[in-house]
């Protein structure tokens, strides 16, 4: 079962998405939030497996309650999913920067919202389509942030497993590429992370393209064949 938990300004929202949640047998509503500062006492006090998480909110925002959140050992296991009536840039990125795991639009299909919590309560990064878009433009432009001697600390062999998760690669598809276990795949990551001081797929995939390991060419290919949400 998964454990989730809504936090939004918006009262008939939030009763939206727990109606929604509800009707996924595997889901359970934890509790309900009206702003950021109540979001990060709920995620303290509850602990649930997902949280979705709004932007603008009175007191504390969602930007900074995630960060809150994903910041305290308490509560680091908790994933964020940002829900947002507004594609913008500087949200996307301060969300992700904060250690959200996905990141969506309000106007999501209800199918779509569910599917996106399973795949952020499993570990995995998960954004909107124009979300990918932009992040691929952003980092495959000239003055994208840089910070080179970062990944200094990976093998080489943890440099290439980090390139294919960037690359929009499952774990599966990883181990059938370079024909190796699960067990080994998700040790690679666990290392990855430790060295880098990060917590899941989402950020592993901003450290790629901050570095240079992945092509903006390559994974616009991706997307495109995938024709699915990230």
């Amino acid at each position: 079962m998964i454990r989730v938990a809504i936090a939004d300004d918006e009262p008939m929202l939030r009763e939206s998405f727990r109606l929604l949640v509800s009707s996924d047998p595997e889901c359970t509503v934890v509790g309900e939030a009206a702003d950021g500062a109540a979001a990060v006492r709920l995620a303290k006090s509850r602990r649930p497996d997902v949280m979705l998480m709004d932007v603008r909110m009175p007191h504390t925002d969602g930007l900074e309650a995630t960060r809150l959140i994903t910041g305290d050992q308490a509560t680091t296991d908790v994933r964020i999913l940002i829900l947002t009536m507004f594609d913008l840039d500087p949200y996307v990125y301060s969300a992700l920067r904060a250690g959200a795991s996905g990141f969506l639009l309000k106007d999501v299909a209800p199918a779509d919202l569910l599917a996106a919590v399973h795949v952020v309560a499993g570990g995995h990064a998960l954004f909107a389509p124009s979300v990918t878009r932009r992040m691929i433009a952003r980092f495959s432009a000239a003055e994208a942030i840089s910070d080179t001697g970062r990944l200094d600390v990976l093998t080489n062999r943890e440099r290439e497993i980090l390139t294919l998760v960037a690359n929009g690669l499952s774990n599966t598809q990883i181990c059938d590429r370079e024909h190796i276990s699960m067990a080994t795949v998700k040790t690679h990551l666990n290392r990855i992370l430790g060295k880098l001081s990060l917590r899941d797929r989402a950020q592993l995939v901003i450290a790629a393209y901050e570095n240079g390991l992945v092509s903006a060419g390559a994974q616009a290919e991706v997307s495109r064949r995938r024709g699915e949400m990230r």
